[in-house]
């Protein structure tokens, strides 16, 4: 894939969500919701603070993040449905990861 996000922007592909509930059910397609949680596939290089100096993103590419339910713009790359949000969309950042950079 040949693209870039711009600035504090990232490119999402989101996380399919099970199509079975925990007691068994299945859940046709018709009643299901978008998943809110995706893993980031690209990062733009973030953004220029008062003194001109460039302010690098929190999220990287293969982070797992949870954003809100109508953040970002759907898109198609390559045949794959994707999504354009602000880092100031995600939520949190999932998994081992998020402890880390806590940690740090």
């Amino acid at each position: 894939m040949s693209f870039r996000p711009l600035h504090d922007r990232i490119l999402v592909r989101r996380v399919e969500s099970q199509e079975k509930t925990k007691g068994g059910i299945i859940i046709p397609d018709t009643a299901k919701e978008k998943p809110s949680e995706g893993e980031v596939i690209a990062v733009g290089t973030g953004t220029r603070n008062e003194a001109g100096q460039n302010q690098a993103l929190d999220v990287k590419a293969g982070d797992r993040i949870l954003f809100g339910k109508w953040s970002g713009t759907e898109i198609k790359i390559d045949g794959e449905d994707l999504l354009i949000m602000k880092e100031s969309d995600v939520l949190g950042i999932i998994g081992a990861q998020a402890a880390q950079k806590i940690a740090a």
